[in-house]
């Protein structure tokens, strides 16, 4: 299949903006700037609809009610058969549910599943189902560690390809550091500042990453911490930032707009998952020039080589992450040789190197 034949069609059943959302929409632009003609279906009122009305994008919104909406699954399939698309990508599991339902209507369509995290398939036979469905043409993994999950769960190996999520480098190697930024959150100039970037959800475990802000802090009482992030955890993080006495020096930011200022304000950066499909923010605050610590959890050591672009730790245990942020804390030569090997590593990880990637996959289809 010739480039100029596809049509691709992206679909996403998510209301809210995370990190699989920022993957289907560099994705999308990305197709687009390469002259491949698309459209992207999301639910009304939805972040993604939001952000493809300031940006001035081509969509569709369609409202889905779940895995079973059959009206959803039609009216999708009459959108995709009357603009003659040949592609659909689902980009979350419940879109793929989705797709499958449009597929059923218009047969021809050559579908696409996206699996972005870690965890193994639902018990549930549903669940199973749609990732082992000979409908389903290829599913992709943006982790190996996720291909194996899904291996294990009884999906074909050949029916799994693995496209590491993409970062736009460019944009947090670029940023510029905001010298404001500590100043509005009354952080001294000359402190180590110690942040991590995550949505406020179990996996994430902000626990283990509280628990070892308060050992580490009984060795370098000089430090402070940054949580930058939102979701429904948030306001007992913070109560259980409190229980161990250490609100003064963890800073709930919220939602931050401008993450690239952030990350260049950043001394260390933590993200201490005990799940987690790749880890793009670690990505992220290595293309920023940022040393991290990541835990030994899903994709994460994809990304990390111990002690040669970055360290790693085990998940959830707040003593040897600890550790680690003393050992970088007490080490700016270190600190600055762990972020020159990880901006390198980053570089391999631009978005330009993922699009590329699936539209090698649809032309094989």
């Amino acid at each position: 299949m010739e480039t100029k034949s596809i049509k691709v069609l992206h679909i996403d059943s998510e209301k809210l903006w995370r990190g699989g959302q920022q993957q289907a929409v560099y994705l999308y632009e990305g197709m687009q700037q390469r002259g491949i003609p698309g459209c992207f279906v999301c639910q009304p009122h939805s972040k993604l609809e939001q952000y493809f009305q300031k940006h001035n994008l081509e969509y569709k919104s369609i409202p889905f009610m779940g895995e079973l909406d059959l009206i959803a699954g039609y009216r999708l399939s009459k959108f995709a058969r009357k603009h003659q698309f040949s592609v659909l990508i689902c980009h979350s599991a419940h879109s793929l549910s989705w797709g499958l339902m449009a597929k059923a209507f218009y047969p021809p369509l050559k579908l696409i599943g996206i699996r972005r995290v870690d965890f193994s398939l639902k018990p549930n036979p549903f669940s199973r189902w749609k990732y082992v469905n000979s409908k389903v043409n290829k599913i992709v993994a943006v982790s190996k560690k996720i291909k194996e999950v899904l291996i294990q769960c009884g999906v074909s190996e050949d029916k799994i390809t693995v496209i590491y999520s993409g970062i736009d480098f460019n944009k947090y190697a670029q940023a510029e550091k905001d010298y404001n930024f500590r100043k509005n959150f009354n952080i001294p100039e000359k402190r180590i500042l110690v942040g991590t970037l995550a949505a406020f959800a179990g996996h994430k475990d902000y626990p283990t990453f509280l628990k070892a802000i308060a050992l580490a802090l009984k060795h370098r009482p000089d430090l402070y911490f940054l949580a930058v992030g939102e979701g429904e955890l948030k306001e007992p993080m913070q109560e259980l930032a409190q229980e161990l006495n250490i609100a003064d020096r963890v800073i709930f930011t919220g939602f931050q707009q401008e993450v690239g200022k952030i990350l260049k304000s950043l001394d260390i950066f933590v993200l201490a998952s005990k799940k987690e499909g790749l880890g793009t923010s670690i990505l992220e605050a290595m293309a920023a020039g940022v040393p991290v610590i990541g835990t030994a959890s899903g994709g994460i050591p994809e990304l990390i080589k111990d002690g040669e672009n970055g360290l790693l730790v085990p998940p959830s245990n707040p003593e040897k992450l600890k550790d680690a942020i003393l050992k970088l804390a007490n080490s700016p030569e270190l600190r600055i040789q762990l972020a020159e090997k990880g901006k390198t590593v980053a570089q391999k990880f631009d978005k330009e190197i993922m699009i590329s990637k699936y539209i090698e996959l649809i032309q094989e289809l």
